[in-house]
């Protein structure tokens, strides 16, 4: 009887992925997923959000004007005496305009409404610089404190780290131009709310002069500290009789 043959060993199927390795593919796909979600995230932070504050700048603009009495597109000189001051507004009521020829963008002057408060989900966001309640209103002795953001919604503030001390802030509402020069900047922490004082370089004496604050975040792309800018007001114009030097031939 002759020896059976020994028949080859079937050979083996390959077997499936192991746990290990399932799992490491579907965390690569969560990565991924997070890493679109997080790249969509920074575009509308940074992009669309802009696009969107500019179409409401457009619309607020449009409607402040329609409020505001007419204003001869002449120089003007200024006006004697105190400078007129309006009550306070209610909450969300847009009431003025800044412009600041330093940072007009070539043929475009920089002129970017005011809104009543500064809250950040009511104001800030949607509708761009806001007024700090119970701070000066503009002309007033005392502070006209402002907050505006440096990245995102419109950026109002963007090129705060630009102006310097002589640059004019003009502030317009229904009854005047009113002309502020830059004095002086800082960075301080959040926490340092004598920055809006009525008096901001002596926190603790009655304001004697008016002045407008400028408030924003700082650095870029972070809340860490305030970059915050003073100035003062210079000179007034009424606005029936026209607009003042410092806005000659802006539109």
């Amino acid at each position: 009887m002759s020896a059976p043959v020994a028949r080859p060993e079937a050979a083996r199927r390959p077997s499936g992925p192991s746990a290990a390795s399932r799992v490491v593919g579907v965390v690569g796909e969560l990565l991924i997923t997070l890493g679109v979600l997080l790249g969509l995230f920074v575009v509308w932070q940074l992009w669309w959000t802009d696009v969107e504050a500019g179409q409401t700048q457009q619309q607020l603009s449009a409607t402040l004007d329609e409020t505001l009495p007419p204003s001869p597109d002449t120089v003007a000189p200024a006006g004697t005496g105190e400078a007129p001051v309006a009550l306070e507004p209610l909450t969300g009521t847009t009431f003025a305009r800044l412009w600041v020829p330093r940072w007009d963008d070539g043929d475009t002057p920089f002129a970017r409404t005011i809104t009543e408060g500064v809250d950040r989900a009511t104001v800030l966001d949607p509708l761009g610089i806001g007024h700090y309640p119970g701070t000066a209103m503009p002309g007033q002795v005392g502070n006209f404190a402002l907050a505006g953001h440096r990245q995102s919604h419109g950026k109002p503030f963007y090129a705060v780290d630009k102006l310097e001390p002589g640059d004019a802030l003009v502030v317009e509402t229904a009854d005047a131009w009113y002309v502020y020069r830059v004095t002086t900047s800082e960075i301080v922490p959040p926490t340092d709310v004598d920055v809006i004082a009525p008096n901001p370089s002596d926190p603790g004496a009655d304001p004697t002069v008016a002045t407008i604050t400028l408030t924003t975040c700082h650095p870029l792309f972070s809340t860490r500290e305030r970059y915050v800018v003073h100035g003062e007001l210079e000179s007034w114009v009424p606005r029936d009789a026209g607009r003042p030097a410092e806005l000659a031939g802006e539109g």
